[in-house]
């Protein structure tokens, strides 16, 4: 067993995907600490570093990883490059028994004839419940996180923030199998209009005056604070990922401490219902690359 999930990580990596250790027979959680149990040694000797931070496509660390347990594997959908379809199935309390509830395959069926094209022809994989997954490589310059039902009922995206269980992977429910697309096929340009969130507004100021600016960016806090703290469940942490890129700027600015930014961040997703730790570990990343992006008003533009 050891030895097929440990080529089941290989052959990902392979592929150029980043992967780490999910616990034996599970889909959830990564076999990695977290922040709370940081040891603050080895690749987090300069601070905690993510399970997303610590994916790796380097076989050495896999072998030494795999050596020790049957653990399943996860790829690291962002620094990965990939952008991925999850299509579910129907959960059985949720279909009142009716076996012709539509499931996500249906639905993403659905949209791609409205749109005009055909289901894309990509690497696919199906999961242990039956459903799938659509892989595609993301767009080049564009940040795109996770999704939930943004694209219809039963279908989910796993970007940046995000990641699936890799083929190979067994759980009591099932095994992880490699359908069909031996290369992962590029995200459709109409499927990345839905998945790109629009230009926000209330981002930058629009004239160059001081107080104005701390204006907009007060808006822009208690705006991204709200959509943090109503996020649905299996949305809260994206919301989270893209509030802290949304408001980094306006610390990088000057218009807002960060200090501030972080504890309205951070209880709005504690009252959305993340724990604390998953709420520091995602503003820290997300908070730290949005403010080393935007040093300048002009590096935004």
């Amino acid at each position: 067993m050891t030895e097929h999930l440990m080529h089941a990580a290989l052959e990902a990596v392979e592929r150029g995907w980043y992967v780490f250790p999910i616990r034996p027979r599970m889909k959830r959680p990564p076999a990695l600490h977290g922040t709370d149990a940081c040891p603050r040694t080895g690749p987090c000797a300069n601070g905690h570093r993510t399970w997303e931070q610590r994916a790796t496509r380097d076989p050495d660390r896999i072998r030494a990883a795999w050596s020790h347990a049957p653990f399943n594997v996860g790829i690291a959908t962002g620094p990965s490059g990939l952008v991925v379809v999850d299509l579910d199935k129907p959960k059985a309390e949720n279909s009142k028994g009716s076996s012709d509830a539509p499931d996500g395959a249906a639905t993403f069926r659905a949209l791609c004839e409205r749109a005009g094209h055909a289901v894309p022809d990509t690497y696919r994989v199906r999961t242990a419940s039956g459903g799938e997954h659509l892989y595609f490589t993301a767009p080049d310059g564009v940040l795109l996180t996770n999704t939930a039902r943004t694209v219809g009922e039963l279908v989910d995206t796993r970007a940046w923030g995000g990641y699936v269980v890799a083929p190979g992977s067994i759980t009591p429910a099932g095994i992880y199998e490699a359908l069909c697309g031996s290369v992962a096929a590029s995200l459709p340009a109409w499927l990345q209009s839905i998945l790109q969130p629009a230009p926000r507004t209330s981002q930058a100021p629009s004239v160059a005056m001081t107080g104005q600016s701390h204006r907009y960016a007060d808006v822009a806090l208690a705006d991204e604070t709200r959509n943090v703290a109503t996020a649905q469940p299996g949305a809260r942490e994206a919301a989270l990922f893209r509030a802290a890129r949304a408001l980094g700027r306006f610390v990088a600015w000057g218009d807002l401490p960060r200090h501030v930014v972080e504890q309205a961040l951070q209880e709005g997703g504690e009252s959305a219902g993340l724990s604390a730790a998953e709420c520091r570990s995602t503003l820290r990343s997300a908070l730290n690359w949005s403010i080393a992006h935007n040093q300048s008003r002009r590096d935004a533009a």
